[in-house]
């Protein structure tokens, strides 16, 4: 399809409201008329006097639709609103669906609300998700109450605090929905050894960094990846070398991933559990074993179960399962019943992501066939079941290209939930990240404002250049040189 724009230079916001209503098309963006015919979707501002025109076109499968507005002459936010404002109304009409969450296309739905309440009030925040952006009220309640959950966390992030992510960017297989940085262990467990090795340099090199600066560390987040794919004696080494350089007696979380089922050991437990971690996920993402297949995942629900029981013997309270909404050969009926086997077990928490259609997961570049389940009706059944059960949400994210431009959400009991989600997703302060496809974010202090430093995508090149990886970490001392005035002779 084409995506056509006129006179103007939103380009990233019109993209991604067309990828809403047309998620499985392949869009070719340009700013020249067409002269081709064929599908399109146009939109343009032109000049009358001091006034302008806002004008949107869509023609698909021999229909054509288009509308247009008049405005004051302005740029900027105000022309954007209103152009993509325009565009959101002529493709409702024009498909005959509504996405829940209107005109925002935003990685952080929750943090817009966080800063709208700061500016305006809690009531006029909701009416600006409402009215301005044309957000669902569901949607809008949603983002309130994760914001209003978040607000603790930023208590917890003064000045020179920081949470620690570790990468292990290693799986059993690949799923098929996965577009993360990470290799099965099937052709990379020659790498593993001489990975870990490193990865245990890197985190004395950084934790040396994060002492000299006098910085606070909060959470730490052993993800990947899988973790768990390490064996016991390597999983203890990577916990070892965590807690050998830094201050992991004062933090207020340590998470280790055990998302694979069939990775998860008595053995590991005992590791993980011994190391100082308190937290952990184990992740079903569906009940249905015929789902599993379906997505690649080389466990039944059966394993999942046991895996979990595993957990509570080994004394973890803090538990977290993911889900997956809108799975290939899912149904609305299958999701329910995995969700409701899901609270049988009562874990801490779950968290509910939508299925994303990244354009480097084998679901989408083997081409295969993607049924498509009604996602909305299963996020709904989480909104419904999960407060009754106990659950409150207590951060959210959305992806791109995630079915129907909807959400994840992290659900808690009281008492609980990820600290390192709300500090990580919010950007409330610094992470310094360890390993291959890690990117350390260092928080300026007082303003939305991020720097990042790109650790080496796969492992591979992070062991052939791995002291170009530690060279990079000397931007964290440069960075905070520049943001708290600290002197090289005060290191």
């Amino acid at each position: 399809m084409l995506t056509i724009r006129i006179n103007h230079p939103f380009r990233y916001e019109t993209e991604k409201l067309v990828r809403e209503f047309f998620p499985f098309e392949q869009l070719n963006i340009t700013d020249a008329p067409d002269g081709a015919g064929g599908d399109l979707v146009e939109s343009l501002i032109l000049a009358e006097g001091d006034r302008q025109r806002y004008l949107v076109r869509a023609v698909c499968a021999g229909r054509t639709l288009s509308r247009d507005a008049a405005g004051d002459r302005d740029g900027g936010d105000a022309a954007e609103l209103r152009i993509c404002t325009l565009l959101f109304d002529v493709l409702c009409e024009f498909t005959g669906y509504t996405p829940p969450w209107g005109l925002l296309t935003g990685v952080r739905p929750a943090k817009l609300m966080r800063m709208q309440r700061a500016a305006l009030g809690d009531e006029a925040a909701k009416r600006f998700f409402t009215q301005d952006m044309k957000v669902s009220g569901a949607k809008t309640r949603l983002a309130y109450e994760v914001s209003v959950n978040e607000d603790r966390a930023e208590t917890l992030s003064p000045p020179r605090s920081f949470s620690l992510y570790v990468s292990i960017p290693f799986c059993p297989t690949r799923c098929s929905y996965c577009s993360f940085v990470s290799h099965s262990n099937e052709n990379a467990k020659k790498l593993i050894p001489e990975y870990v090795r490193l990865l245990c340099e890197e985190l004395a090199d950084t934790g040396r960094i994060a002492r000299e600066l006098g910085l606070s560390l909060k959470s730490v987040y052993v993800g990947g990846g899988t973790p768990t794919v390490l064996s016991a004696p390597q999983l203890a080494q990577v916990i070892g070398a965590v807690n050998d350089h830094f201050d992991t007696a004062r933090a207020l979380e340590f998470t280790v991933e055990a998302g694979r089922p069939d990775t998860v050991t008595p053995e590991k437990l005992a590791v993980i559990r011994d190391g100082g971690a308190r937290r952990i996920s184990i992740n079903p993402q569906t009940f249905d074993d015929r789902v599993l297949e379906a997505i690649g995942r080389r466990h039944t629900a059966a394993e999942t179960l046991k895996a979990y029981e595993e957990a509570v013997r080994a004394g973890f309270r803090d538990i977290n399962m993911d889900l997956i909404a809108g799975l290939p050969t899912d149904t609305v009926e299958g999701f329910a019943a995995t969700l409701e086997r899901t609270l049988s077990l009562a874990p801490a928490e779950i968290t509910v992501h939508t299925l994303a259609l990244k354009h480097a997961a084998d679901l989408v570049t083997g081409n295969r066939e993607i049924r498509p389940s009604d996602t909305g009706a299963m996020l709904d059944l989480t909104g419904e079941r999960l407060p009754a059960q106990g659950y409150s949400p207590y951060y959210m994210y959305r992806q791109s290209r995630c079915i129907g431009n909807l959400e994840n959400v992290g659900w808690a009991k009281e008492g609980f939930g990820s600290l390192y989600n709300v500090f990580m997703m919010e950007e409330l302060h610094t992470v310094l990240a360890c390993g291959a496809g890690a990117v350390t974010k260092l928080k300026r202090d007082g303003v939305n404002e991020i720097d990042r430093i790109f650790n080496f995508k796969y492992p591979y090149e992070y062991i052939g250049r791995f002291e170009d990886v530690l060279k990079r970490k000397d931007g964290i001392r440069l960075f905070y040189n520049s943001e708290f005035g600290i002197r090289n002779s005060e290191l």
